[in-house]
């Protein structure tokens, strides 16, 4: 008999104890299926083929080697997962191309769980470990190595299943990243919340005034959490964070809030600041501006610039036939919010300018990461 043979042979004694269970009939005798020696070797044989078929349907890494760590045998999955096929009875204590400690310094192969296994006779639980392909690519595992011995209990060899664990090392990884990205937005958020409270505070001459402008100023800036905390990417786009202001202005008259503009998806680090200047505007055009008098209106176009790498997010804010307007005797803190929040927060440039047909803003917001390409149906849009 083969090593091979032998390690599937004792691999398999567990499987055909429970084999036998089911064989035996309601008094607990055994019923064979053949008549005589001829009959018992074509069980065998049978059985022994169906156990290799189980083997290789499995979907984790099984192999086994001989007592000097030689391979004997390995299924499919055991190739997949080291991306080679290693030769039988040459490769020794495991078929990956490479190994490493999950910290990646190298792991010899001669000290690896199943080499540990064999040299001290006893299974191995709890390591962990990276297998490197021939192409490079890294697959983390937990090895299960056991020890085989025979019928007088000697070592003849050991088996060795290998558990797939690249999903739960993924999301271990994407778990310790929510957990910092955690961190570093509650941090910006109050010291958001504080710039708000102060610039509010020292704009307000009463209570009343502080309480309502200030809670207005935390449901926007909720309203946009909301929104990303409902999009799988963290992202919304600066057609949605308009509407989620000025919808709730539009009164059906043509052309009282007109968006014009390619499909931009925002990041939350810049949708969140911008979010709070857009809120701004707004409450500025509905209490002095033209979603303050009926027939006026106000008409929002954005472009995206690309140069050398750089990438700006444009937006003008313009307000037609509203109240005659002129600049402010003092900078009122939604001036104030728009400067400092977006320029300290996402190096946006802000200039805001009083015509006599309507107030006039441009913004340019640096974007940080690459957008959505533009949608040739979201042009020029009512709400």
């Amino acid at each position: 008999m083969s090593n091979q043979d032998l390690h599937l042979t004792l691999l398999e004694s567990e499987f055909g104890r429970v084999l036998d269970q089911h064989s035996k009939d309601s008094r607990g005798k055994v019923v064979h299926k053949g008549h005589g020696a001829s009959g018992l070797r074509l069980r065998d044989r049978g059985r022994d083929r169906r156990f290799r078929q189980l083997l290789d349907a499995l979907p984790a890494a099984v192999y086994t080697t001989d007592a000097g760590g030689r391979i004997t045998f390995y299924n499919e999955a055991a190739a997949a997962l080291w991306g080679c096929r290693p030769e039988l009875g040459k490769s020794e204590w495991c078929g990956s191309w490479r190994l490493f400690w999950p910290d990646g310094t190298p792991l010899p192969h001669d000290q690896c769980p199943m080499a540990i296994a064999l040299k001290e006779d006893r299974a191995i639980r709890g390591a962990e470990a990276i297998a490197e392909r021939p192409d490079g690519t890294r697959v983390p595992f937990i090895p299960f190595p056991t020890p085989l011995h025979d019928a007088s209990g000697a070592l003849v060899g050991a088996v060795n299943m290998l558990v797939d664990i690249t999903d739960r090392k993924r999301a271990e990884n994407q778990q310790e990243l929510l957990v910092r990205e955690l961190h570093h937005r509650v941090k910006n958020m109050l010291a958001t919340v504080q710039a708000i409270m102060s610039s509010t505070a020292r704009a307000s001459t009463s209570i009343e005034e502080f309480q309502q402008a200030f809670t207005g100023r935390i449901m926007a800036l909720a309203r946009t959490h909301s929104h990303l905390a409902e999009d799988e990417w963290q992202a919304i786009s600066i057609r949605d964070l308009l509407c989620n202001e000025l919808e709730p202005y539009d009164d059906g008259f043509p052309g009282r809030v007109l968006l014009d503009g390619p499909a931009v998806d925002l990041p939350s680090a810049t949708a969140i600041p911008l979010g709070m200047a857009i809120h701004e505007l707004t409450t500025n055009a509905v209490k002095y501006g033209a979603l303050s008098a009926p027939g006026a209106s106000v008409v929002v176009s954005w472009a995206l610039e690309e140069e050398q790498g750089r990438r700006e997010l444009t937006i003008e804010w313009v307000e037609r036939n509203g109240p005659v307007l002129s600049p402010p005797g003092r900078r009122g803190v939604g001036s104030q919010l728009l400067e400092r929040v977006l320029s300290s927060q996402i190096g946006a440039r802000a200039m805001i300018s009083y015509q006599p047909e309507g107030l006039r803003a441009h913004l340019a917001v640096p974007l940080p990461c690459r957008v959505s390409a533009p949608d040739p149906m979201d042009s020029r849009t009512r709400l």
